[in-house]
């Protein structure tokens, strides 16, 4: 059996009896709404009547006319009474999950009254109006979510772009008054600095890196978000950035660790953070640049993601630190870059130590092979890192070369003669 859905009759006497109702009933809808709110228990009788009532009103004549016009009510006729009322419900931080109980709550009571004014001989209207009134409540949701949505990146965004010019201009040590009063924020006196990197992965097409840098970045915001309680001061672009987070007494390297690792989890990457506490704010722009530089280091090093400090890269920051020494190590490892295999070994003899067996089979040799390998190396480099000074030498050359790599004399040579010419 096919159920016919049955229509509603305009002239019936249960819609004669609900419409003349209708225009006295506004407030009672209000009411009802306001009551599916906690939210907004504390806020003063009147402080939503002003624009909500009419909103209400101007929403129930819209549907008559509808009604009697034989149409839906159509979802942009509901935005354009509904949309002022999302607006500043947006801008007072009402959740949208407040604003749907509302709706729902006013359209209950709505189809309750339809309830009270039917008698027994009015189920069929009765049934033709409530299916009506489902239509209404669908195309209100939608309307109420387009709306929502809409607003509240428009008026986020303005805001987060704010704060993020505010906290580029802390950060650089400029005058920050005009861009404190845009953001409708006075800053503090001092604050925990977080530097952020992802460690990238492979690399993805641009629209596919566009969109992994949007996804990061609204993770990462509202992890920030979360750990703060408001809208976190940030320069993160999705993949590196600095953090200025309310300086507070408990958690310290704890809660940077649990965001760390939650992000990690989230992002599906190494996320790797570097705290710099409590730094007083005239005092940002150098702090901030040493921690931008232990994260990058850290992902250069590709450390796993957590928590990074100073003491934790003292030997690998130092070695970064421009200069002839840093030159002159790198030079030491030139002549193994055409010789892969002994690099490898090198790395494995380095992670491993004296157990030469071990570091053997990591590279898949004979122990014999292992140590020719070394011999080798100490032939080419003229450090021996069988030696236990050798061996410290030639391990902060190896380092040098992973974060600052370069071309092998024979690769140079090799050039293609096109791209020497076409400076390629």
């Amino acid at each position: 059996m096919v159920a016919v859905r049955p229509e509603l009759d305009l002239d019936s006497a249960l819609f004669q009896r609900f419409t003349a109702l209708l225009p006295t009933a506004a407030e009672e809808l209000f009411g009802a709404s306001l009551a599916t709110m906690p939210e907004v228990a504390e806020l003063p009788d009147d402080h939503f009547t002003p624009h909500v009532l009419p909103a209400i009103v101007a929403t129930m004549t819209g549907f008559l006319h509808s009604l009697q016009e034989q149409r839906p009510f159509s979802v942009a006729e509901i935005s354009d009474h509904m949309t002022p009322v999302i607006q500043r419900h947006v801008e007072e931080r009402i959740p949208v999950r407040a604003l749907i109980d509302a709706f729902f709550g006013g359209a209950r009571r709505l189809w309750t009254m339809a309830l009270e004014l039917a008698e027994p001989e009015d189920l069929p209207d009765l049934v033709a109006f409530s299916l009506t009134l489902f239509d209404l409540l669908n195309n209100l949701t939608l309307a109420m979510a387009d709306d929502y949505l809409a607003v509240e990146q428009s008026f986020t965004g303005i805001e987060r772009d704010a704060r993020r010019a505010l906290c580029a201009a802390l950060l650089r040590g400029a005058d920050v008054g005009e861009l404190a009063v845009s953001a409708d924020l006075t800053p503090a006196a001092e604050y925990d600095v977080l530097a952020i990197r992802v460690r990238s992965a492979a690399h993805a097409e641009p629209l596919a890196g566009h969109a992994m840098a949007r996804r990061r970045l609204r993770l990462v915001q509202n992890a920030l978000d979360d750990l703060v309680g408001t809208s976190a001061l940030h320069t993160f672009d999705g993949s590196s950035g600095i953090a200025l987070l309310p300086v507070r007494s408990d958690g310290g390297r704890a809660r940077y660790l649990r965001l760390a690792t939650m992000l990690t989890q989230q992002l599906g990457t190494a996320v790797l953070l570097v705290p710099w506490p409590r730094v007083a704010t005239a005092e940002l722009p150098e702090p901030a640049r040493q921690a931008a530089e232990l994260a990058e280091l850290a992902a250069m090093l590709e450390r796993p993601g957590g928590v990074y400090e100073l003491d934790d890269l003292l030997l690998e920051f130092q070695l970064t630190r421009p200069g002839p020494a840093r030159d002159r190590l790198a030079d030491r490892i030139a002549p193994l870059l055409d010789h892969p295999h002994l690099l490898e070994s090198l790395d494995a003899h380095i992670r491993f130590g004296a157990d030469r067996k071990a570091a053997a089979a990591e590279v898949h040799v004979h122990p014999n092979t292992f140590s020719y390998r070394l011999r080798r190396v100490a032939e080419l480099t003229g450090i021996d890192p069988a030696d236990p000074g050798g061996s410290r030498l030639i391990a902060a050359a190896l380092i040098i070369h992973r974060l600052y790599p370069a071309e092998s004399p024979a690769r140079v040579d090799n050039t293609p003669v096109e791209r020497l010419v076409s400076g390629d």
